[in-house]
């Protein structure tokens, strides 16, 4: 159990690293968008710096792929939402990036209720056994779509003239339901890869929905979160982006892979409540950033006119 969290420890140190990296080197590259993806895959390319942050975040996920093998998936999400508080740190120290006083403030709260989640974890708790391909595909299809349409919405209301600036709390959305998909997708593949041969683990990973799922997700994922970090403010978008990856990852994979609820009334309120607390908080976080005050040029234009 501990290699698993020293496994997820790192792999929050490598996620967060490798986000302001990429957020970074966003900053000296031209406008992405999600209309031109062939162009946001070259852009990026051009880039050593979001190279290297690239590779962070794969190192966290050869890391994430440990960590199923070794926790439930409610602690292990508990532990990698942990991570949030480096990646506000680096954000502001790095980026330059200061979240309001009230985002602080939401965000320190979805924290509390994550790690209510994390307290719910039972000592020895049941890892889960392979999920059925077409109960994973029931799960994870709608969450893509949703996600998708979601992400294209936010896109739309954006080119709109005349409309506030988004903080990112729609694109955070859209990307967390993608990432809960490859979430859950890590998680089925691990299982295929423990106690096989390396052609036995090779044929039941590939007769399984868990590489195609992580194939699009990545795709899909690398250009719709490039163009949306552009854009927005890593200190909010990732946290929001990993609140809802934990919320759909705990409630799917519990229900999908078979990992039992506490029995224990109170280790089954910590987990409800963390849950609810943690939506709850995202749903009242503003949907825009307050725009910066405009300096009226009209009136000294006026009296030069009057004169």
């Amino acid at each position: 159990m501990w290699w698993g969290v020293g496994a997820a420890l790192l792999a929050n140190v490598l996620y967060s690293v490798g986000f302001v990296l990429e957020k970074q080197a966003l900053g000296a590259l031209p406008a992405l968008s999600t209309r031109e993806p062939v162009r946001v895959i070259r852009a990026l390319m051009t880039s050593p710096l979001w190279i290297a942050g690239s590779l962070s975040l794969a190192s966290g996920f050869v890391a994430q792929l440990i960590v199923y093998r070794a926790l439930p998936i409610a602690a292990a999400q508990g532990i990698f939402v942990s991570g949030l508080v480096l990646l506000l740190l680096l954000s502001t120290a790095v980026l330059d990036e200061q979240p309001s006083g009230r985002e602080r403030y939401a965000l320190g709260i979805v924290l509390v209720a994550l790690l209510m989640i994390v307290a719910s974890v039972r000592t020895g708790e049941e890892l889960g056994g392979e999920a059925r391909g077409s109960l994973v595909l029931l799960v994870c299809l709608p969450a893509l779509t949703l996600g998708v349409l979601l992400y294209g919405q936010v896109e739309r209301r954006a080119r709109r003239r005349h409309r506030m600036p988004t903080n990112g709390i729609g694109y955070g959305v859209a990307l967390g339901l993608l990432y809960g998909v490859s979430s859950l997708a890590i998680k089925g593949a691990s299982g295929r890869l423990t106690g096989r041969s390396v052609n036995e683990a090779a044929r039941a990973l590939l007769g399984s929905p868990y590489p195609y799922l992580l194939m699009f997700t990545a795709g899909a994922g690398l250009v719709m979160s490039q163009a949306a970090l552009q854009k927005c403010r890593a200190s909010l978008i990732v946290p929001v982006c990993t609140t809802v990856t934990c919320l759909f990852t705990t409630v799917a994979g519990t229900l999908t892979f078979g990992e039992r609820l506490p029995d224990n009334p109170l280790l089954l309120t910590l987990r409800v409540a963390g849950m609810a607390l943690a939506l709850s908080v995202l749903l009242a976080m503003p949907r825009h950033d307050t725009p910066p005050p405009r300096t009226d040029v009209a009136t000294p234009a006026r009296a030069t006119h009057r004169r």
